[in-house]
């Protein structure tokens, strides 16, 4: 079984740590797969202070990895039509590949259609790659369909946005993933929870996902959002723990 955590640590996690940490040992995953990891110095210290053997890092790209197992290489790929890279990993043993990723934010129709764009850049780029079990993991920015946006729990500056892009917002991006034929995970495990991980002192919105190809979904299982107490302090966001089958 393998232990899959991915967590965005807000602004290069500066300053927190320590309660970061606190929350990664907490969830004991292998894996950690980061957002917003920009200060290679921090991770290097989550890394020792969780027991993680090995870790990758660099400000010019958001997504991060540290990890118990042995990572037999790990790379970030840049599609043309993205702004932002991914990361991939393949582990050792079972050749696993893990994928992470980071979609463009703000809540409006333009930027919706920034994502879709985005990841359906990463999908093909992904595809070429993920000739064996993979699971893409990350924070996507963007609700899944069916689920609402609270416009009034937003801050003022992103209200505006989010108004200027057309109130009404298509969310379509995640829609890109489940036509591809991948598997939420949480919402495979967990169909009827709300799976809130944005703002972590105010959970409102499901961001950060873990997805799993439809033919290898069973071999998910257990998708949580780890929202205790303890991590509150940690990060704006809560991490989602994976456990997947090797």
């Amino acid at each position: 079984m393998l232990r899959i955590l991915s967590y965005n640590i807000r602004f290069g996690g500066v300053g927190r740590e320590r309660p970061l940490a606190a929350a990664i040992r907490k969830a004991a995953p292998d894996l950690v797969v980061f957002q917003e990891a920009t200060r290679p110095g921090v991770v290097a210290r989550l890394a020792k202070d969780t027991g993680m053997t090995s870790w990758a890092s660099t400000p010019t790209h958001s997504v991060a990895y540290m990890s118990r197992l042995d990572v037999a290489r790990n790379a970030w790929h840049r599609p043309r039509a993205s702004r932002r890279a991914f990361l991939e990993i393949v582990l050792t043993g079972p050749r696993l590949r893990v994928f992470g990723l980071h979609l463009s934010a703000v809540h409006s129709n333009w930027t919706e259609r920034l994502r879709m764009r985005e990841l359906k850049s990463m999908l093909a780029d992904i595809e070429g790659r993920s000739d064996g079990p993979h699971v893409v993991v990350g924070d996507f920015n963007t609700l899944a369909p069916g689920e609402t946006l609270d416009l009034d729990r937003l801050p003022f500056r992103l209200q505006i946005l989010a108004w200027l892009g057309g109130r009404s917002i298509r969310w379509r991006t995640i829609q890109t993933m489940l036509d591809a034929d991948y598997v939420d995970g949480f919402r495979l495990l967990h169909p009827g929870g709300e799976g809130h991980t944005f703002p972590s002192w105010d959970p409102h919105l499901r961001l950060d996902y873990v997805f799993v190809p439809a033919a290898a979904a069973e071999r998910l299982r257990r998708c949580e959002v780890l929202n205790g107490v303890e991590v509150v302090a940690a990060s704006d966001h809560f991490p989602v723990l994976a456990e997947q089958v090797l």
